[in-house]
């Protein structure tokens, strides 16, 4: 099992270059599955037992399986997790011509560390808005081939490179893409176009705009003496998200489930589409109409909030607290912050670690050091929004928000395990 879920997340990650493509994975593997596509501008006829997901801007998911008996009043086994990344947006005019070579202006989005990026083979993918005969139409690209890099700049021009430099992303991002002439000039919505007739066989009359983003080429592995880790790209938070998706569709439950995979994670979560916008309670007052309902079955549902956790660095220990150091390869973490950075209390947290042992899963936990700033989740933000019962946790990670990072390969099989069970739960606390 262990082997199969590693390369699954493995396939997943390549399908995934950005939250476009991770969405339509998931939708894949979930008609696959049995279940049924819901359009948001359509009514809704749901039946017990049934099996329904829909999308929102293309980039972000909510899955659910209905109860068969009492589907809703006793409570919503909800699970929760991001799908977009740290990575460098194309900005809107982004053709930049410089000394012979063709590059393309790009925006910072989310915290990425951006030392990595420079060195790498990158690739270009995301969502392409076109008119053709005379109607707008969306469509996903991804260039898939290396076709733009970041040269770092030789040591001999910059002596200090090994004792720390500050990044200018305005400067020092643009990717190359090739060499022209000096008086060629090369329209990038041209080879957007061009694009679209060699990937999806469509004659767009224009692009008129897109959101694209670069990625690495490279495929995630498993890495180490004793394949011990998983390295790629997008880990955070991907590996959740498709932890989310085996877990529902391997759940033989009685119960309702429901996955909530949003966009824009990183930068805040405050869109349409995001934790902190309308769909997760929409999508929710869809199914309960009743304002009664709706708040009772709230207060009898529990979210598992999964999004990675800082693993401790054998070359950087001094950056966790003493007692609070999750290793990889030894179970999902319970992360806890007094200050609500993390929804976590008591009561979800000996949830979660009671859950844990009964499936004979190892767990850990996190609070991050008292002289350093907290991240956050979607866990406060649905649980704000919802009043529902919510713990926060993940699976350890090294270089988090890097272009690739790194997992253990046993921890997959162990998150896995544990929300499968709690998705099979009769009752919750």
């Amino acid at each position: 099992m262990r082997d199969a879920l590693n390369q699954g997340l493995i396939d997943f990650l390549k399908a995934s270059p950005t939250p476009f493509h991770a969405t339509a994975s998931l939708a894949q593997r979930l008609e696959a599955a049995g279940f049924q596509r819901l359009d948001e501008r359509d009514s809704w006829t749901t039946t017990p037992g049934g099996r329904y997901y829909l999308t929102r801007n293309d980039s972000s998911i909510i899955a659910f399986k209905l109860g068969r008996q009492s589907p809703l009043l006793d409570g919503i086994r909800l699970v929760g997790a991001h799908t977009d990344s740290p990575c460098l947006r194309v900005k809107p005019q982004p053709e930049l011509q410089r000394h012979g070579f063709l590059q393309l202006g790009v925006e910072v989005y989310g915290g990425a560390l951006l030392a990595p990026w420079f060195d790498r083979d990158l690739s270009l993918a995301g969502r392409v808005t076109f008119r053709r005969d005379g109607k707008v139409e969306s469509q996903l690209v991804d260039f898939k081939l290396p076709i733009a890099v970041i040269p770092n700049l030789a040591i001999h021009l910059n002596r200090q490179a090994n004792e720390g430099w500050a990044i200018n992303p305005q400067n020092e991002l643009p990717p190359i893409l090739a060499q022209v002439a000096g008086d060629e000039r090369v329209d990038f919505r041209a080879l957007l176009t061009e694009q679209l007739a060699r990937e999806h066989e469509l004659n767009a009359d224009v692009v008129l705009d897109y959101e694209l983003s670069f990625y690495d080429t490279q495929e995630a592995a498993l890495i180490g003496l004793n394949g011990d880790f998983i390295a790629g790209a997008r880990l955070d938070n991907l590996l959740s998200c498709y932890a989310g998706l085996q877990s529902l569709i391997n759940a033989d439950s009685e119960e309702t489930c429901m996955l909530v995979c949003t966009d824009h994670e990183e930068v805040g979560s405050c869109s349409a589409c995001g934790a902190d916008g309308p769909m997760l309670e929409q999508t929710l007052k869809r199914l309960l109409p009743d304002g009664d309902d709706y708040v009772r079955t709230i207060q009898r549902s529990l979210l598992i909030s999964a999004d990675n956790a800082h693993g401790v660095h054998p070359n950087y220990a001094d950056r966790h607290d003493g007692n609070h150091g999750p290793k990889l390869n030894a179970g999902p973490v319970i992360k806890v912050n007094n200050n609500q950075r993390y929804a976590t209390n008591s009561e979800t947290a000996g949830f979660f670690r009671h859950l844990c042992m009964a499936e004979e899963v190892p767990v850990q936990s996190f609070v991050v050091r008292s002289d350093m700033g907290c991240g956050s989740t979607i866990g406060p933000i649905m649980a704000g929004h919802l009043g529902v019962r919510t713990v926060d946790i993940g699976l350890p990670t090294f270089a988090m928000h890097s272009i690739r990072e790194l997992c253990g390969s046993h921890d997959l099989a162990h998150l896995v395990k544990v929300l499968t069970a709690f998705y099979r739960m009769r009752e919750l606390p």
